[in-house]
């Protein structure tokens, strides 16, 4: 952990990056017909500054045992995990042309570990981010000094195993896990305070042991300083609670519940190409 907050022009450079992933992303959604959209353009600038400012691994040598480990807990997001590890040479970023289009494809609906740069398979909510845990235990016990970070679903905090999970971190005293929460306010059936309230969400968390932080989950200067503090407390995991917009960059699509499971028709696309610059969809 260092001092040093982002300059303007590392700012700059993050939101160029992450205007590159969402343009990846809803093309990639619109081609195959079928996608979380949503819930990966909510992630795009946690997932971005994640790989381009505070964790350490190697593109060329994806399973080197010191590197830090991301588990996408909430797995249905994984447009913006796959749009990132080609951006930053996992793979060639022609690959992705393949997602949910091919029999044969790396890039299906959820994570899988025969992506280079995935870390477990994800998709089954409350299971990720127990995954997590077991990793960051286990860096310890090899004495390694990895980090893990984890995503969660605000949604996903209705799972119990996720509770069993925040229960067990602390007593293990792995202060170098960090967990995010997608702070969104949607699930697919809708908000989460009318499905199944979920709040006082920061109380809950620290309540059960843990050291927390609210950030605004598209301020990347948040973002940083609040990752880059980690661990908050010696001796405790550290959560993270990222409030964000679903489908962030889709003017017609924010905060709106059908996004969780939708993708761009013909005159949303022309919409979103005004918008952002998308250009064709076989274009670079």
């Amino acid at each position: 952990m260092t001092n040093t907050s982002l300059t303007l022009n590392e700012i700059n450079e993050l939101k160029e990056t992450a205007l590159k992933m969402r343009k990846t992303a809803i093309k990639m959604a619109t081609k195959a017909g079928e996608a979380h959209l949503g819930p990966a353009l909510d992630l795009t600038e946690i997932i971005v500054t994640l790989y381009s400012k505070i964790m350490n691994y190697r593109a060329s040598d994806p399973k080197w045992p010191k590197r830090d480990r991301l588990i996408l807990s909430k797995g249905h997001g994984c447009l913006a995990l796959y749009t990132i590890l080609a951006e930053k040479g996992f793979y060639e970023k022609e690959l992705l042309d393949t997602f949910c289009t091919q029999l044969d494809t790396l890039f299906g609906g959820h994570p899988e570990v025969k992506v280079p740069g995935i870390e477990a398979n994800t998709g089954s909510l409350g299971h990720g981010f127990n995954i997590g845990i077991g990793m960051a235990k286990a860096a310890q016990i090899d004495n390694f000094d990895y980090k893990v970070y984890t995503i969660l679903g605000d949604g996903e905090n209705q799972e119990g195993s996720i509770w069993e999970g925040a229960m067990a971190a602390p007593n293990l005293n792995i202060d170098n896990l960090i967990a995010i929460v997608d702070r969104n306010h949607l699930q697919v059936s809708g908000r989460t305070e009318k499905i199944m309230n979920i709040d006082p969400l920061k109380n809950k968390w620290e309540s059960f042991g843990w050291a927390v932080q609210e950030i605004d989950g598209h301020d990347f200067s948040q973002i940083y300083n609040a990752l880059n503090s980690a661990p908050f407390k010696p001796g405790k995991p550290s959560l993270i609670i990222a409030n964000t917009i679903k489908a962030k960059g889709l003017s017609f699509a924010e905060n709106k519940v059908e996004w969780h499971h939708k993708v761009p028709n013909e005159e949303e696309y022309r919409i979103a190409d005004k918008e952002l610059g998308l250009g064709g969809l076989n274009d670079d």
